[in-house]
């Protein structure tokens, strides 16, 4: 019995002891976890967003240092009072503020050592062209954000980002609502009859076809117009193109044509003039006929016109209705 009862109460007595040692561990343990979510919870974060790659991006401070791989943010970057370090080499456009910064090379062929170079706080990367340039800056240590300025939504939601990259929330809000103005006035302005419209894009390898996703694409669009293009597949390389055929085109029958190119305009009129003079299919087209082909400039419709959307959008109205 003596036994029985020995066994029934040191038992309980081990259990309890380990039990509050085990609570004292916990304990202990929990304090440290308190300590570490402290340390994460009240560290201070300047921005946290998702770039056009779908990227988290944070930013424990303000960037104070800033390289782009494309041109066309230079001028909302700049217009938000950013400290820009490093651009790339354009020729269409580069503002004269910007001609004496760190050249960082090519928009195609970008040099990531002279990225380096600059010690950048952070480096906006063009979408569709500098992507691949993430991990090598990851293993650098240098922020990136992959950002994309094609469709006029896409310059107006980057504004707002730019505006909280640089804590300018304000002057990005009033840039969109200065353009918002303008773009309406215009639209207001065009004829309101539907318009059956090809956007046609000219490369020394030929005619490619521009779909909705184009800047041109993009302002026939805001116009209520129809690209005779909507739809179709596009090429594998370009969601924004899709292939040409004259059977197709002549079938679609567009009673405008607009014409891109990254070449000289002088150019391509010429060869386009010698294409349709020599091939009978283009005279059964409506916009031939009535001498619709208009020829659109690069700067403000192949490469993004940023700020200058508004300009673009009036020079394919003018285009029209002069």
């Amino acid at each position: 019995m003596y036994n029985k009862i020995k066994l029934l109460t040191t038992r309980p007595l081990t259990l309890i002891v380990t039990m509050l040692m085990f609570m004292m561990i916990v304990a202990g343990c929990g304090e440290e976890e308190d300590d570490m979510y402290r340390n994460t919870t009240t560290r201070e974060i300047f921005l946290f967003t998702t770039d056009d790659a779908g990227r988290d991006v944070v930013f424990e401070k303000k960037p104070e240092r800033i390289v782009v791989t494309s041109a066309s943010f230079l001028e909302p970057l700049h217009e938000l009072g950013a400290n820009i370090v490093g651009r790339p080499d354009s020729k269409t456009q580069m503002p004269d503020w910007a001609k004496d910064l760190a050249s960082i090379g090519q928009v195609y062929q970008v040099d990531v050592e002279k990225i380096i170079a600059c010690k950048p706080d952070v480096v906006i990367l063009n979408k569709g062209m500098n992507e691949k340039l993430v991990s090598v800056l990851d293993e650098n240590n240098i922020p990136s954000m992959v950002i994309a300025m094609k469709s006029y939504e896409d310059v107006k939601h980057e504004l707002e980002i730019f505006g909280e990259l640089t804590a300018n929330e304000s002057k990005a809000n009033q840039l969109i609502a200065d353009m918002d103005t303008k773009i309406k006035s215009i639209v207001d302005k065009m004829p309101k009859d539907k318009r059956r419209v090809a956007i046609l894009h000219s490369t020394a390898q030929g005619l490619s076809v521009q779909l909705d996703g184009s800047i041109a694409g993009n302002i026939v669009k805001m116009f209520g117009w129809e690209n005779v293009a909507a739809g179709m597949t596009p090429m594998e390389n370009n969601p924004d193109a899709a292939p040409y055929s004259m059977e197709t085109l002549a079938e679609q029958n567009p009673e405008i044509i607009f014409i891109t190119s990254m070449g000289k305009i002088d150019d391509i009129k010429a060869n386009m003039q010698k294409n349709i003079e020599t091939n009978p299919a283009w005279q059964a087209i409506g916009a031939i006929q009535k001498n619709q082909i208009y020829y659109l400039p690069q700067d403000l419709f192949l490469l993004s016109p940023g700020l200058r959307y508004p300009e673009a959008v009036e020079y394919m109205a003018k285009l029209i209705t002069n």
